[in-house]
Formats: structure tokens, sequence, C-alpha cells
């Protein structure tokens, strides 16, 4: 053999050839391992979308949604994988150890944030990680080559979801007076031993194990939680929407109001978590494509806290972001109706008069960086719609009957406006003219006194223009 053939890597690149001459692991052996890798992905998704409304802690709603993205992409390659494997029926909806069962119960039911940050990023995703590794030391990396490549993309995600944990659990520990519960943690690792571990490899403690605080069945909380930064959470003082389609409103003024626009779409994870959570039995791709959506959408809010960091507003202080319209939807609506009501929305803000016009304001204005996400936010409503044909619009004789039903049920929803301030949960104020005035003071131009006087609120006009009677 010449110099050039003795020196090329070989078998691909993936491993030695004295690995690749390893026994590893069997087909049944990768198999049972795979399917519990699943489970343990399928749960933590299940766990972060049943948790998310209930949590006040903004940054966690949003790390929670990214979370579930992955744990549903995670399951679904390893759903394939199997599939590949081998012939239905595959068990993959079957519980592959009861002690995994009893362990991620205990975290969704985990009484406190804390707890269940810690039972999440400290407990789970470190078990999973170290199965996954032990899984690619295991195998045979060459017949086994596509079990190690997915373990490998998951564990670049598990790995980001292990810092971003360990950042949330330093907060949570070192802001709050919290002391953690030893026996319920011992408890989560007892677990684990019992199971042989995520993948069932490891010894097996043969520990008898008793239900904590899953003792008593899991409800899930569809009510949203804010935390201190949303002050006024019942506030439907501004109307965005008729601000933002007044021809007489100077661009850069309409880029405020969009930022408070995407800012605000932080309860359509909240909303949409309560759609996956109340709608068993469908098929994973329905769980993957409604949680890539739910995740789009807390992007989107992280959209406007960004472009109101850039332009200096202090939004906490200055825009008071409210959770009525998933406050709304999640206690008045079935899963199926918040459903037809989000298809509805969607469908508005397709034509020249919704995304495409907001990216037209965008570009008009000084900021660039509203151009940038108002692109992206318009291609984002683009797949959106399509998951709404595949996942909503086939319940339906036609899309007509499939967008009336959204409106009807858009049209049931009651919001409280007089209700909400005579209880004293809000006066609705206007919050307009001191988040434009900081805005212009940071930007050194002297507020236009008809932006600064807008004073139109959601009392009559519904947040899609459509007026009805009351309030919407």
């Amino acid at each position: 053999m010449n110099a050039v053939l003795a020196h090329m890597p070989r078998l691909a690149g993936l491993c030695t050839m004295e690995k690749a001459m390893s026994p590893g692991l069997s087909i049944d052996d990768c198999v049972a391992r795979l399917k519990r890798y699943h489970y343990a992905f399928k749960r933590l998704h299940e766990i972060f979308l049943a948790r998310l409304t209930a949590e006040p802690i903004y940054e966690l709603k949003m790390g929670f949604s990214l979370h579930a993205h992955y744990c549903a992409e995670n399951a679904a390659a390893l759903r394939k994988r199997v599939g590949e494997m081998r012939e239905p029926p595959l068990g993959l909806d079957a519980v592959p150890d009861a002690n995994l069962e009893i362990f991620f119960d205990e975290i969704r039911s985990a009484p406190t944030t804390e707890e269940l940050v810690v039972g999440i990023y400290e407990k789970a995703v470190p078990a999973l990680i170290a199965a996954l590794q032990k899984h690619m030391a295991d195998t045979n990396p060459l017949a086994d080559a596509p079990s190690v490549r997915i373990c490998r993309f998951a564990l670049l995600e598990l790995e980001d979801m292990a810092k971003f944990g360990a950042q949330a659990i330093a907060a949570l520990v070192s802001e709050r007076d919290w002391k953690p519960n030893d026996k319920w943690l011992e408890l989560l690792e007892d677990c684990v031993s019992a199971a042989g571990g995520f993948n069932g490899a490891s010894e097996r403690s043969g520990k008898n194990i008793s239900r904590d605080y899953s003792a008593k069945p899991f409800i899930y909380d569809k009510v949203p939680k804010r935390d201190e930064r949303f002050p006024d959470p019942y506030n439907m003082g501004v109307n965005a929407e008729v601000f933002l389609y007044d021809e007489k409103m100077p661009p850069d003024a309409k880029v405020l109001m969009m930022f408070y626009k995407r800012l605000r779409e932080i309860d359509v994870p909240e909303m949409m978590a309560s759609i996956i959570v109340e709608t068993p039995n469908k098929p994973w791709q329905y769980y993957r494509d409604m949680t890539r959506q739910l995740w789009d959408e807390a992007r989107h809010a992280m959209m406007g806290e960004v472009g109101f960091e850039k332009l200096g507003v202090d939004w906490p202080k200055n825009v008071m972001v409210n959770f009525t319209w998933s406050l709304g939807l999640n206690t008045q609506l079935t899963p199926l109706e918040r459903h037809g009501v989000l298809y509805f929305i969607e469908q508005g803000l397709m034509p020249k008069n919704g995304k495409r016009y907001e990216w037209e304001v965008a570009l008009k204005s000084h900021c660039k960086l509203s151009a940038l996400f108002q692109d992206y936010d318009w291609a984002d409503e683009v797949l959106h719609a399509r998951i709404g044909r595949d996942w909503y619009l086939k319940q339906f004789a036609s899309a007509a009957e499939a967008v009336e039903y959204g409106d009807k049920c858009w049209s049931k929803v009651l919001m409280g406006w007089r209700e909400w301030r005579d209880q004293g949960l809000t006066q609705h104020r206007n919050w307009w003219g001191t988040c434009y005035t900081q805005a212009c003071e940071n930007a050194g131009i002297t507020p236009d006194p008809a932006v600064l006087a807008y004073n139109t609120s959601y009392e009559e006009v519904r947040a899609d223009l459509k007026n009805i009677s009351g309030s919407a």
C-alpha cells in the first residue's frame, strides 16, 4: 500500500479499527435503551409544558419553551430510529420501568419552583446525559452509527439545558431562603438506581420505591402566573392594533408598539401549553409541531424584550404586559376551541395587512433590529399556518368552516374589562405616554404630541380589530 493510502482516515472517520471490532450492543439491547431515552425525553417534554403556564418566572417560561422543543425533537428522532430497527408495534408508548415513571411523576408534582428546577436540571437532565454517554461508549460506533449520531446531537442540547439549569438554580438559591427537601431528592436518586439508570444497564438496587408528591394525582394548572415584572397583568388600557393600523401614526412610534406586541406573545406559550397538555392520544408529530410553534412564540416574546432593551425602555416599569388572552382562553374554552381561536387569528396575520404590513412598517423606521425581527416573525407565521392546516383544519369540512368556528370561539371569550377595573385588579392605566416619552428621550427627539396623546383601550375593540358588543 502506498504512503497516501496508508494514511487515509479509515471507516469514514467514525472510530478506530480497534473500536469498530468491539462487540457492542445487540439490536435488542440497543432498542431497549433507546426506548428508555425516548421515554425520558417524552416525560421531560410533558413536564415542561405541564408547568409552563403557572410558572411565574419569565425566564423559566422561556427556558421551558425551548427545552420542550428540544425534547420533542429528540423524542421524534428516537422514535424514527426505533422504527428503523424493529417492526411495529414498537412499544414506544409503554412505560419501560415503573421506577422511572415515579421519578418523572415526582418532578411533575414538585410543589415549588425550586424543587421543580432542581428535579429537572440536577437530577433528570444529568441522568439522561450519563445514559447517552454510556450508550456511545458501549455500542459499536460503526454498526450503530445512526444511534450514535442521535445521541451526539441530543447531548449538545442536553448540555445546553444543563447549563441553563445550573444558572437558574444558582439564581433561585441565592435569591431565596430555600432549603432543599433532602428526602425528596434522595427519593429521586433511589428511583434511578432502582431502575438501573436511565438506560437500564446499571445494577438495580432492588429498593422498593414509595411515592411522595405524586401520591396525589397531578392537577394541571392552566391559570397563567407572572412575576413582579408584570405588575398589572389585567391591564388592557393600550390597544396596540388600532395604533399600528392608524396611517397617521409614524413608523418609529409603531416600532415601539410592535415590540409591545411581540413581548405580549408570552401569553401564546401559556395558552398553547394548555392545548398540548389537554389533548392526548395524538401522533407524536402533532406534539412536535405544536411545541415548535410554542417555542417560536416564546422567541417572539424575547424579540420584544430585546427590542425594548435596544431602545432603552424600562419595560417592566413603563409597559404593562397582560395575560388576559391566555387567561380567557385557558379558563373559558376547550382545547379545540382554543386551537380554533389560534387558527382564526393566524389567518388574519397572513394577508398584506398582517405580518407583511408589520415588516414594511419596520423597514420604514430607523430601527433595523425591528425590521430583522419582523422578517423572521413573518416567516414563522408561514410555518404556523401550515401547522394549523395539518392539525386543526383537517377536522372541518372546509377552510371557511374552520375559520368561522375559530371566530365564534373567540367571540365566546368574555374579557372582564370593567369587572377587573371595578374589582381593583387594574385601572387600565394608559402607559403608552411614559413608554413613548422614554424612547424619545433616549433617541434625543421631541415626542410628537399626537402620538403622545394616543388613548384607545381594548374596552370596545378586539385585538383583531373586530368590533363586538361589550368588551373583548
